[in-house]
């Protein structure tokens, strides 16, 4: 994956969140410039991450909600409209733990059979960084602050409150991992 790729996510991304969801479009670009700034540790995997941070919440777009589950919305459509990578597709699909939130919604299965979860852990945590160290509005913070965010935004007995009640010493983690990879990186 190279810069086409990341250049085909961004207008992918763009034109089915920036009129529509315009704030989603603004953490989607945050998460993407945050994953340029990370993709120093995955080698050749760097477009890659690249691409899937900046698709990550195109499942959001109205027009895609078809479950109400973005994750799996969104790599269903990569999938269908624009037979993305199988690899790009899964990382949509599994976002920041998402197979947790698809349990609570009633849909590991299906999320699981369709698009099971890489095995490739610097990749998945570097995504689950990304997005979790980026604010609604596109800004920097930390994996603690983000969770509270979500948790004041949904609350505590919703769906996304349980799942990220639930997820988030695997998102302190993976959080962890990748600032650990980072820190070793030569200067």
């Amino acid at each position: 994956m190279g810069d086409l790729t990341e250049e085909w996510a961004t207008q992918v991304a763009e034109a089915e969140l920036s009129s529509t969801l315009p704030r989603r479009w603004a953490h989607t670009q945050g998460v993407a410039k945050r994953a340029v700034e990370v993709s120093q540790v995955l080698g050749q995997d760097a477009g890659l991450l690249v691409a899937a941070a900046t698709l990550h919440d195109v499942g959001y777009a109205p027009r895609l909600a078809i479950t109400g589950f973005h994750p799996l919305d969104g790599a269903r459509f990569l999938r269908g409209e624009h037979g993305a990578d199988a690899r790009l597709t899964r990382l949509v699909a599994n976002h920041s733990f998402a197979l947790m939130e698809a349990e609570e919604r009633g849909l590991r299965q299906e999320l699981a059979t369709e698009f099971p979860l890489l095995e490739e852990p610097l990749l998945v945590d570097a995504l689950v960084y990304c997005d979790m160290t980026t604010t609604p509005d596109g800004g920097r913070t930390t994996a603690e602050e983000r969770v509270a965010e979500i948790l004041g935004r949904y609350g505590d007995d919703s769906v996304v409150g349980r799942f990220i009640r639930r997820a988030a010493p695997k998102i302190f983690g993976a959080a962890g991992r990748v600032e650990a990879a980072l820190a070793a990186q030569p200067r």
